[in-house]
């Protein structure tokens, strides 16, 4: 009876030490919903307009802090912003449901990032903040900020430039899809300025007012 016991004990040992046991495949990743991206800096449309685009309805778990961290970078970039700065994170997207991500970054631009007349004939250009533009692949979104926070900003105001970027999308290039792509980046970009305690929201609109501009 012992030399059973033992034999049964240690089967369960080894089971537990196993990666699966039983045929199991371990805990399933955790699933949020499209409200719980990018540190909660989306609205109720910007998460049902992310829901449309990447064509899902729950995401993968995207680490928090992204948010906290840009704003930081930014205002460390800002002494330094006649040159170029680098791209900064603030969150990346993507769903089990299928093989489109999403990704949105934050950096300081200049007068030769702007697009003016010289963008692709995918991107289309709106009437939002200092410039706009958005198409089936992301959208583009520039502001400038004044801010206690940012010193220097009074006499040089901080020139904050959003992305969304969509890798293995197979959207169409129709109005609903740039509204939907510039939505999100909207309202990402509110947060930002936001934390960052720009003046006036940087110009932007509690909700993303969609006023296309002759191309």
């Amino acid at each position: 009876m012992g030399w059973v016991f033992k034999r049964a004990a240690g089967g369960v040992a080894v089971c537990l030490l196993a990666t699966a046991c039983g045929g199991g495949a371990g805990p399933e990743p955790e699933r949020v919903s499209a409200a719980q991206q990018c540190d909660d800096t989306l609205s109720l449309d910007a998460a049902r307009a992310l829901e449309t685009v990447l064509k899902a309805k729950r995401f993968h778990h995207s680490p928090r802090g992204g948010l906290e961290r840009t704003t930081g970078e930014l205002i460390a970039d800002h002494p330094k912003s006649e040159g170029r700065t680098p791209r900064r994170a603030l969150c990346k997207i993507d769903s089990p449901a299928n093989s489109a991500r999403a990704a949105i970054d934050f950096r300081l631009w200049r007068d030769i990032n702007l697009h003016g007349s010289r963008h692709s004939a995918s991107l289309h250009p709106y009437g939002m903040g200092v410039e706009a533009l958005s198409g089936p692949n992301g959208a583009h979104l520039y502001v400038r900020c004044v801010s206690g926070r940012i010193p220097g900003s009074d006499r040089r105001p901080a020139r904050i430039w959003g992305e969304l970027s969509l890798s293995r999308s197979e959207l169409p290039d129709t109005v609903p899809v740039r509204e939907a792509n510039l939505t999100v980046l909207h309202s990402v970009t509110l947060a930002v300025v936001r934390k960052l305690g720009c003046e006036d929201d940087a110009g932007l609109t509690e909700k993303p007012v969609f006023k296309a501009l002759p191309e």
